[in-house]
């Protein structure tokens, strides 16, 4: 395991799908609320979107959340209806469209690709920049990278976490390495499909292990944490799959796995 050189701490607990609480020095941020329990189901006309297994935690076991990272709002399997509950009064990052979908709260921010926000937050000063996605055709989706001055420097960068959101491998991505040190790498994977056109073809929407061990050797990463791969019938690699593909890809040494509902200590 590369020893890391980013300065704070982070703290992981996996909720269900892409819903973490990300605790950085002891703020919190959210990632992507969804807390539908098994079997609830999703008609998006084309597919019905299906939950196999219920979130670690309800919302009345959550702490206090500070921030929302909300790759895009229009998917239930990224915010569903109890998640918005927890949208109103907090700071929530997202798409452009998604924060005029979520008007009239006025502290939902939506951001550009490679655009940057500077926000106190929970006490504690952070940036947060937008990263491109492709997942959805004709859809907007965003992920995030978060810095701050005292996570620290990597060979003149700065450490960096970055949240992937919904998103396929695209060479984009790549550029990520230029202006950042990814310490820890938050990544929604799965390889998750869905069908378009009349025809019933198939598109992936998400990273499975193979680009996403692409993506972490590209970037030159230091720690890997997957999750968004259980739990949902259009996803298509799950958990043997997905460990198969990080070690096919010679990223399963730096991979930090995380347990529902248990804080796991990332650096």
């Amino acid at each position: 395991m590369t020893t890391s050189t980013f300065k704070s701490r982070v703290e992981i607990t996996h909720i269900g799908t892409a819903t973490a609480i990300l605790s950085i020095d002891g703020v919190n941020f959210l990632t992507d609320p969804f807390f539908s329990p098994a079997g609830s189901t999703f008609d998006y006309k084309v597919v019905v979107l299906e939950n196999t297994e219920s979130p670690a935690m309800s919302l009345a076991d959550l702490p206090v959340i500070d921030a929302v990272l909300l790759s895009h709002e229009d998917h239930f399997d990224n915010l569903d209806d109890l998640g918005r509950r927890l949208l109103d009064g907090r700071r929530v990052f997202t798409t452009p469209d998604g924060a005029k979908n979520l008007q009239p709260r006025p502290a939902v921010h939506g951001l550009r690709p490679w655009e940057t926000i500077t926000s106190t937050i929970g006490g504690k000063d952070f940036s947060i920049t937008g990263v491109p996605c492709v997942h959805v055709p004709g859809g907007e989706c965003t992920g995030f990278i978060l810095t701050a001055a005292r996570f620290g420097e990597t060979d003149g960068r700065p450490n960096a976490i970055y949240f992937s959101g919904d998103t396929v491998y695209f060479p984009e991505l790549v550029q990520m390495r230029d202006r950042f040190h990814i310490s820890v790498a938050l990544y929604n994977l799965g390889c998750a499909h869905t069908p378009v056109g009349p025809g019933g073809s198939m598109l992936q929407i998400t990273m499975g292990g193979e680009q996403g061990a692409r993506l972490f050797r590209e970037t030159g990463a230091d720690v890997l944490v997957p999750m968004h791969y259980m739990s949902w019938k259009h996803f298509t690699e799950f958990d043997r799959g997905l460990r198969n593909e990080l070690e096919k890809g010679g990223v399963l040494d730096r991979v930090r796995w995380l347990e529902p509902g248990v804080a796991v200590r990332i650096v």
